[in-house]
């Protein structure tokens, strides 16, 4: 497993829509389907949409993403400040992801 600290504030466009054990826009807007733990976001939450997430959604999501992906993340107060979209949050978990793969390899 990878312990990752990234910025992830490119301005990639790509949210990812392939297959395998890649993050994706509808795999993190599934893992924020959970009503329970963010009982405010829309099902059909768009890419752009403001998203807030409080302390405890973001460590829910991080320890699901660790659990799911084998990717432990561990984001910086700048990094979390960042998370402000569906786009931003699944292109942060990627970068985290690829960063994760090259320190593997």
């Amino acid at each position: 497993m990878s312990s990752t600290s990234t910025g992830a504030t490119g301005t990639d466009t790509d949210t990812g829509t392939g297959t395998g054990t890649g993050i994706t826009a509808d795999s993190v807007r599934e893992l924020l389907s959970d009503r329970k733990v963010f009982p405010g976001l829309p099902d059909d939450l768009g890419e752009d949409a403001e998203l807030v997430l409080d302390s405890l959604g973001l460590v829910w999501l991080l320890h699901v993403v660790e659990e799911r992906y084998g990717l432990v993340v561990e984001p910086t107060d700048e990094d979390i400040a960042g998370l402000t979209s569906l786009r931003r949050l699944t292109r942060y978990l990627r970068t985290a992801q690829k960063e994760g793969a090259r320190d593997d390899a």
